[in-house]
């Protein structure tokens, strides 16, 4: 199933996304509520066509799981062998946006970087998972940019604000409940041009193990968001580009990139 948001003529609403989003004749049929556990609808659908998709969640927190590719940690200069447990940080909710909505970039930050990751979405309240029972959590799957501004993250010595500004978390366009998280594709483009292409099998720490790791910490809450790391191939993004990332079995995730001050 695929889980979405949307704004419609009537309003705001989570759906289910029913045909291909290629078909001219998708409809969006309208949930009742929110789409968590055995969700209800409400009878009445749209045109996929006719619907503008938002993020598809609105999460308390959205929790991010740093360093999780070799490959990454070697190009950022670093030693797979220094993680050998996951690394948390977060992002404020206020960072999220959906698709085609621009990434603002801060005058004052320079370089800003596209990171494209798979992210879990969770389910039910939970606490204390052991990996082998993360997937009885997790709604679904979906696409997220960990934007992060250098500068800052090198400045500070942390990374609450490189990556904590308002349009910072790209997420979507949908959540898909029924992928297998384990060996999916990742790509990511900029401008037409691909500069990340790995698998999420190439992670160190699975998803099971990522659940595991942050539950021990926290309480997890329906709609919260977990992004599982990004691969190598990450570079800067100017005002005037367009990023995508693709996910194999999930979708695509498109957002236009600004200067703040620029038009």
């Amino acid at each position: 199933m695929r889980l979405g948001r949307i704004a419609s003529p009537d309003g705001v609403a989570f759906v289910s996304i029913e045909g291909s989003p290629d078909d001219p004749a998708a409809v969006v049929r309208e949930i009742a509520e929110h789409p968590f556990g055995n969700p209800t609808f409400t009878g009445r659908q749209w045109p996929l066509a006719d619907v503008r998709l938002l993020a598809p969640i609105l999460a308390s927190k959205v929790v991010c799981i740093g360093k999780n590719y070799a490959a990454h940690i070697a190009e950022m200069g670093g030693a797979a062998g220094e993680f050998a447990d996951p690394i948390i940080f977060m992002k404020p909710n206020t960072a999220i946006v959906g698709p085609n909505i621009p990434i603002q970039l801060p005058a004052d930050a320079n370089p800003v970087h596209f990171e494209g990751e798979l992210a879990a979405v969770i389910g039910r309240p939970c606490k204390d998972v052991p990996a082998s029972r993360a997937a009885e959590n997790i709604l679904g799957y979906t696409i997220a940019n960990d934007v992060s501004a250098r500068d800052q993250q090198k400045k500070d010595g942390q990374w609450t604000r490189a990556k904590g500004h308002d349009t910072f978390c790209p997420v979507g366009p949908w959540i898909v409940t029924d992928v297998d998280p384990s060996d999916l594709e990742i790509r990511t483009e900029v401008n037409g041009e691909v500069k990340q292409n790995s698998r999420t099998s190439n992670m160190i720490h699975d998803v099971g193990a990522i659940v595991e790791w942050i539950s021990a910490v926290m309480t997890l809450l329906p709609g919260d968001l977990i992004l599982t790391g990004t691969p190598d191939g990450v570079g800067p993004i100017e005002h005037g580009d367009t990023v995508s990332i693709t996910i194999e079995g999930i979708g695509t995730l498109t957002n236009p990139v600004v200067r703040k001050g620029k038009s």
